[in-house]
């Protein structure tokens, strides 16, 4: 399916199921994507960080796309993470995704190794001439401890080489920048990766949202995106706030004994498990999987924002 140019409105980062011997629930994952089509979402990206990409074996990476390529059967655009530490290894991925009919390809900048500047923006036009498919750079500093600079992003938009950013850089004022730079490219897709800024983001003149917890209330994205369209900020402010509520179910695991990315993983996974839409909360390993006492405090947000019986 070809990319829409802007891609706009709710794109989530689909989980990837697994079994508790930690292969691919394929069950899971299509009952996912029936989960998050239902509510209207634009699009769906996979093998982000939501997906737990990282962990994940190349045999893995492409069942993923494959079998949710196939599952959406051109009702929706599948965006594909081909995130990789380096240049070599991106493409590969890219030539992947492309077979498997993803629609676009997600990209970040190199990592592991120490690249200077001019070497981040040689490895996108790299991929860009190269790739089959649109390019979406993925800005995750987080991850990858490079902030891409909203000049470089537009520079290469402009040439041609990106066809969207990600943001997930929690600088509100450099996506600002690249917002603005963005009316002047038509087909160029800013998209904020941020379950809590949504409104704003949209305010400012995004063109959608990649929020991880759509996986659990991909309704309640959908509801606020419409509500931001249609000029309802007082209703959209109020659902932008509940989400921010929900969100709080990540805080449920101990920081003392499991990371951040593993917290919302495991958190997103427990709520999607309790609402009966995959077998498993199983993440990946070495992720630590949450308690008995932290999938009660999981399942009282549910309840809390109405996701359960």
């Amino acid at each position: 399916m070809t990319l829409p140019a802007p891609l706009t409105g709710v794109i989530p980062p689909v989980c990837t199921p697994l079994t508790p011997d930690r292969r691919l629930d394929v069950p899971s994952l299509r009952r996912l994507v029936d989960h998050l089509t239902a509510a209207g979402v634009d699009a769906l990206f996979v093998l982000g960080s939501t997906s737990e990409a990282a962990h994940l074996t190349d045999r893995q990476r492409r069942l993923v796309t494959e079998t949710v390529v196939a599952h959406t059967a051109g009702r929706l655009p599948v965006l594909a993470g081909a995130i990789d530490m380096t240049t070599p290894r991106v493409l590969d991925h890219v030539e992947t995704a492309a077979a498997a009919g993803a629609a676009a390809v997600v990209v970040t900048a190199p990592f592991y190794t120490r690249t200077h500047p001019a070497e981040i923006a040689r490895h996108f036009r790299l991929i860009a001439a190269r790739s089959p498919v649109p390019v979406l750079a993925y800005d995750i500093p987080a991850a990858v401890h490079t902030k891409l600079p909203a000049r470089l992003v537009l520079e290469l938009a402009d040439e041609g080489a990106l066809a969207g950013l990600k943001d997930s850089s929690g600088d509100l004022a450099g996506f600002r920048e690249v917002v603005h730079g963005a009316r002047s490219l038509p087909g160029f897709s800013a998209l904020t990766g941020s379950e809590l800024t949504v409104d704003a983001a949209l305010a400012l003149g995004a063109h959608g949202a990649v929020p991880g917890l759509a996986n659990v209330d991909p309704d309640g994205y959908v509801r606020l995106t419409r509500l931001c369209r249609s000029g309802d900020l007082e209703r959209a402010r109020a659902e932008q706030e509940r989400l921010c509520a929900l969100f709080a179910m990540t805080t449920a695991p101990d920081p003392t004994r499991m990371g951040p990315t593993s917290a919302a993983i495991g958190a997103f996974k427990t709520a999607l498990h309790l609402r009966g839409i995959i077998d498993s909360p199983t993440t990946a390993d070495p992720q630590i999987p949450l308690t008995p006492e932290e999938t009660e405090t999981v399942a009282k947000h549910l309840a809390g924002a109405g996701l359960l019986p």
